[in-house]
């Protein structure tokens, strides 16, 4: 297992962590030149995705400048896996106790999806580096100024149904950061292999953002 190496430096640059899910390595590895060069810091290959091993270990090597994780990690079998193959952040769907303390316990970055306030608490009272509240889609922005009203000092990730229309309104509420999957990575895009568009769109994001980026 390498060292981890996750910069959160980098990451408080650009808080997206972009979602890549169901994609080979080939896929992957050029849909990235396009994400780095528009400022992106942040990667996430879920577990559910073919070749994600090879896929995680061929990011980390060849792209040191990004913080590469693992998502949709469910259980201690995914944990190892993802560790293995190199990930330096972990992202889950739901609270998984043993995966989150394992996390905690060797100074990964976990990330764990929670919904309700007393998910959202549990999460972060296990050590959770952010909360990723998921869906978001069904939950919207005021959902996290209501959660953030009296649990002030948690960390929270909207996930899902974040777009380039109301990804400010998410950070305006006080998100830290925010997962996007095909909201960012256009499927029409990326399936023309019309990736400089994808990058034009790509800074688009990261410009809604801008005032909450910490350089």
């Amino acid at each position: 297992m390498q060292n981890n190496s996750f910069s959160w430096k980098k990451y408080n640059q650009n808080p997206i962590v972009g979602i890549l899910r169901g994609l080979t390595t080939e896929e992957v590895l050029k849909i990235i030149p396009p994400y780095v060069s528009s400022g992106y810091y942040t990667i996430e290959i879920t577990m559910n995705s073919p070749e994600v091993s090879q896929t995680i270990a061929t990011l980390a090597k060849e792209y040191p400048e990004l913080n590469v994780g693992a998502g949709t990690v469910c259980n201690m079998k995914d944990l190892t896996v993802a560790l293995k193959a190199g990930a330096q952040f972990i992202v889950t769907p739901i609270i998984d106790e043993e995966v989150i303390k394992h996390c905690v316990a060797h100074d990964i970055p976990i990330f764990p999806g929670a919904y309700t306030p007393t998910e959202i608490y549990r999460a972060w009272s296990l050590g959770a580096s952010a909360v990723k509240v998921f869906p978001a889609t069904q939950l919207g922005i005021q959902y996290i100024k209501d959660v953030l009203a009296p649990l002030n000092e948690i960390k929270l990730l909207p996930t899902g149904g974040v777009s380039v229309e109301n990804i400010k309104s998410f950070f305006e509420a006080g998100a830290v950061g925010a997962g996007l999957a095909s909201s960012l990575f256009d499927k029409k895009m990326i399936r023309d292999g019309n990736y400089a568009d994808l990058e034009k769109h790509f800074l688009k994001m990261k410009n809604e953002i801008s005032d909450f980026i910490k350089e």
